[in-house]
């Protein structure tokens, strides 16, 4: 799988999503070290969990209410539970995501 991640993230358990991301379970949450190559594009779609996440390479481009925003190295974002979304990633894209319930 692509992102650069220390070894110990790349020993933990792949994400059976429709995304590339190493999973980290923590009670209450996931958290996943998720990897994008250039083009991904993740259509509108909602979950039931309150999402924040921080861009570590390259860049998201997140809608989200009727907005679409850019969210670069070192910045943060948050999807709220129950909110239609969706992602693309022009350039490619490491991220770390928590995922709460």
């Amino acid at each position: 799988m692509p992102g650069q991640y220390p070894n110990r993230i790349k020993q933990l358990p792949l994400f059976d999503g429709r995304f590339d991301a190493y999973k980290l379970e923590a009670k209450d949450s996931t958290v996943l070290f998720a990897s994008y190559p250039p083009g991904t594009s993740i259509p509108p779609h909602s979950h039931d969990t309150d999402n924040h996440g921080v861009i570590t390479r390259g860049e998201l481009i997140l809608s989200m209410n009727n907005q679409t925003i850019r969210v670069g190295v070192g910045e943060w974002y948050h999807v709220p539970a129950n909110v239609e979304h969706s992602a693309l990633f022009e350039v490619e894209t490491d991220e770390v995501e928590f995922w709460f319930v």
